[in-house]
């Protein structure tokens, strides 16, 4: 008897403990290289350099099961600079990502510091994301697709994925007493993949995005150091991106191609934020800047370990008028790119990246405009400019 109550209370135990299952997971990546940049103040520039192929990062992951079907999840994931120590997305402690949320069968809400639904649906496809690394990144990072810029106060939604096809939106709070739409940011995107076909789009609407997208608090790089390309836009009133992306594999090939539409609307609405800098007059009230990139990229996989990746790029911004009636020229921006990446074992590779931009035209500050390749400090002093590297990635 005495037995049989003994084993009842272990079995009951052991059952208490699988349905409050949970798991935490620590993870991370170290990214850390040699880079040398052309044109920086008219000479070259030697420089060590992390965060390229990869942001480096660690952070903790982790669910805990509710019973029936129902998860608590949460992500907290920081972002650091290997060369100094420092910490990365302007000193924020989980600058990355910060969220809590539920998961159930009919799809996950989050809560917190979130990445929006360009990322999710349609980076994917970008040559940033599949081998090209940051400096890859479509120029300026003018869509989001390498989340330079992050979302805070955020509520997401992801579905379930239905045979290759998943939805999901973003929805940030602005928190400005009186005016819902102030500083707020939203997103929807959807995306399928089934055997060799991948498509995905998405749409992003930030108003006053100089502060609730673009501001210190939610960028990865400091303000001084947001690009030419479309720093000077930043007293618009509503940022807008409409992205597409979409690859097609036969064999160890990938061909893939995306399309951005991103308008900076209604510029003059607001004040420039500290270190962006635009025309000494400002843009003509109500003007809108429109920028197209369409980009081509062809991943082939050499062998299993030896990866080679090709991308093209062409950026077109319509021409503006400042309020004193100067003509801003439309700017161009064509960028070329390939890395060649060897995986030495399943979590640590060793890759070489070139890059080469070319500017044209007159860029957001009103000045003719000069390269500006992504997340590089070293802005060219003329419309060119060439970037090699050699890296090693560890991810743990």
């Amino acid at each position: 008897m005495k037995k049989s109550i003994i084993a009842f209370v272990a079995l009951g135990t052991l059952a208490g403990a699988a349905h409050a299952q949970s798991s935490v997971t620590l993870f991370g990546i170290i990214d850390e290289g040699v880079d040398m940049i052309t044109n920086n103040k008219g000479g070259h520039v030697y420089q060590a350099a992390g965060s390229v192929m990869q942001g480096d990062r660690w952070g903790l992951t982790g669910s805990e099961d509710l019973g029936g079907g129902m998860k608590a999840v949460f992500m907290l994931e920081n972002g650091f600079n290997i060369n100094s120590g420092a910490l990365s997305q302007n000193g924020l402690m989980f600058g990355r990502q910060a969220w809590v949320g539920l998961a159930t069968q009919y799809g996950t809400v989050t809560l917190g510091r979130q990445y929006d639904s360009i990322f999710d649906y349609t980076a994917p496809f970008a040559g940033g994301q599949l081998g090209a690394g940051v400096y890859g990144a479509h120029p300026g990072d003018l869509d989001n697709s390498n989340i330079d810029y992050h979302d805070n106060n955020t509520i997401k939604y992801a579905s379930p994925t239905f045979s290759g096809f998943k939805f999901g939106g973003t929805y940030s709070l602005g928190g400005t007493p009186g005016s819902i739409g102030t500083n707020q940011i939203w997103s929807l995107g959807a995306a399928y993949n089934q055997g060799p076909l991948g498509l995905g789009v998405a749409y992003l609407n930030a108003r006053n995005p100089g502060t609730s997208m673009f501001s210190t608090a939610a960028s990865s790089l400091p303000e001084t150091l947001m690009t030419p390309i479309y720093s000077g836009f930043m007293s618009a009133n509503t940022f807008q991106v409409i992205d597409f992306g979409g690859s097609y594999t036969f064999g160890p090939a990938t061909l893939g191609v995306t399309y951005t539409n991103a308008k900076f609307m209604n510029l003059g609405s607001n004040p420039m934020p500290t270190g962006a800098k635009g025309p000494a007059s400002g843009y003509a009230t109500g003007s809108t800047a429109t920028f197209n990139d369409v980009q081509v990229n062809f991943l082939y996989r050499i062998t299993p370990a030896l990866r080679l990746l090709v991308a093209s790029d062409y950026v077109e911004r319509n021409s503006l008028t400042e309020k004193n009636g100067q003509a801003v020229d439309n700017g161009k921006y064509l960028q070329y790119n390939a890395s060649l990446d060897y995986s030495l074992s399943k979590r640590t590779d060793v890759y070489v990246m070139a890059l080469y931009q070319r500017a044209l035209g007159d860029d957001s500050t009103g000045g003719p405009a000069v390269a500006a390749i992504t997340d590089t400090t070293a802005i060219s002093s003329n419309g060119n400019q060439f970037v090699g590297r050699i890296g090693i990635r560890h991810k743990f």
